[in-house]
């Protein structure tokens, strides 16, 4: 009987089912209707006893006053009085009071846009409560967003910041108003840059702009933004949420041939993150019975436990079996085989190859050992030597000189190197990839 790894199935997406678990994540959760909670706090907009209010005001107030405090407040009018309250102010306090009113017209109305006249008017007063400014003033930037005004967004948003103002990411509020105005670029050089300064200041980086930023990048198919965003995800928050979204993205963003595809899936598998049926497909179809029988086995039995994979499936069945049959040729001739790869006069090929499937069998001194051969023989491909290199010395736990073989990888395999750096960095930290929440 002969066996095929090829499937007669369609060849594997690359593009993962639902690569990301943050791809989900379209927009934020900006303010809806109703006004932002710092708008929404309740006021007595009634004129205090040490304010200076004028008169006119104060006649213009208490007929505003009357049409507020009815059992059943008549909205249509009170938005009717508020033209005259503002004429009639000629104090600060006057038009401090007066958008408090504009405000309370626009929440029980829920008109975003008189609910941001009403601020806009209570800033400008200079009365503002000066341990609300920065709330308001983001509520400001709220209200814009919502009434699509994006260049006020910016300008509320970046005031709030400047004073101070954390709550509810009012940076995200920035980049987002770049993003609706479809200036992905801008937005997300205005997140790096911020994340940036936060680190360098030695500052928590929020997971919230971190998580929005990737999304962006990687719908927008900035792919090289969403690789640098999603190790950074990964490093500041381990988990298998984000080291699956940093290992998808490199996945479906890059081109890569078998070889590369290994050794980025064996990461998965380290981390935990095998998400979906064509990731563990891919992995036994890459990996392939006749080579490396025994990690395919693993794998195949993995994925069948994750309720992944389907052992009945004609493909796995053929694997499982060519595999079996492998590893018993594996039995009788790898011992000689490793002789050959040590002997003085074996060829690259033959180095290469002992080395590969050592490795899958988790014989990492010996497999280590091959490959530090491999990479002084003329002719070695230096990138996959070292990827395979570190990978064996990340398994016996020597994650420094895992790193420092990892950092000497360019080209097309740096982007898995440098996953596989994090991720001896971690370990070597005592770091614990989380479970997804």
């Amino acid at each position: 009987m002969t066996f095929s790894l090829r499937r007669t199935a369609k060849p594997l997406a690359r593009h993962l089912a639902s690569p990301l678990a943050l791809a989900a994540v379209a927009a934020l959760g900006l303010a809806g209707a109703h006004a932002p909670a710092a708008a929404q706090k309740k006021e007595k907009p009634a004129p205090a006893a040490k304010a200076n209010h004028s008169k006119e005001f104060i006649a213009a107030y208490r007929s505003f006053e009357t049409l507020s405090k009815a059992a059943t407040p008549d909205v249509a009018a009170m938005r009717a009085a508020l033209p005259g309250l503002l004429a009639a102010a000629k104090t600060p306090d006057d038009r401090h009071v007066a958008g408090q009113a504009h405000v309370q017209v626009g929440n029980t109305a829920k008109d975003p846009a008189l609910q941001l006249a009403g601020l806009e008017t209570m800033l400008a007063s200079g009365r503002a409560d000066p341990a609300r400014v920065g709330a308001l003033t983001f509520a400001a930037a709220q209200l814009a967003y919502q009434g699509k005004d994006y260049d006020k967004t910016r300008t509320y948003a970046q005031k709030a910041i400047e004073l101070g103002h954390t709550q509810g990411d009012p940076q995200l509020f920035v980049a987002e108003s770049y993003f609706a105005q479809n200036r992905q670029a801008e937005g997300l050089q205005y997140l790096s840059d911020m994340i940036a300064a936060q680190r360098n200041a030695g500052k928590p980086v929020s997971e919230a702009v971190l998580k929005r930023a990737l999304a962006v990048a990687y719908n927008a198919k900035l792919y090289p933004q969403a690789r640098e965003l999603s190790i950074a995800y990964a490093r500041d928050f381990p988990n298998q949420t984000s080291w699956g979204d940093a290992i998808a993205i490199a996945i479906n963003s890059g081109r890569f041939q078998p070889p590369e595809m290994l050794d980025l899936l064996r990461l998965a598998r380290q981390t935990k993150t095998m998400r979906t049926d064509q990731q563990y497909l891919e992995y036994v179809e890459t990996a392939d019975a006749r080579r490396l029988p025994a990690e395919v086995l693993a794998v195949i039995d993995e994925g069948v436990a994750a309720r992944q994979l389907n052992g009945n499936q004609q493909f796995i069945k053929d694997a499982r079996a060519l595999a079996n049959a492998r590893l018993k040729t594996d039995r009788t001739e790898l011992a000689a085989f490793q002789r050959d790869a040590q002997a003085p006069n074996a060829k690259l090929v033959t180095v290469m190859a002992a080395a590969d499937t050592l490795l899958s069998y988790g014989r990492y001194a010996e497999a280590e050992a091959l490959y530090a051969r491999a990479a002084t023989m003329p002719g070695a491909n230096q990138p996959l030597v070292m990827t395979r290199l570190g990978i064996a010395q990340a398994g016996q736990g020597k994650y420094e000189p895992a790193k420092a073989s990892f950092d000497k990888v360019d080209g097309p395999r740096k982007q898995i190197a440098d996953l596989w750096a994090l991720y001896v960095t971690q370990r070597a930290a005592g770091t614990v990839i989380a479970p997804a929440a």
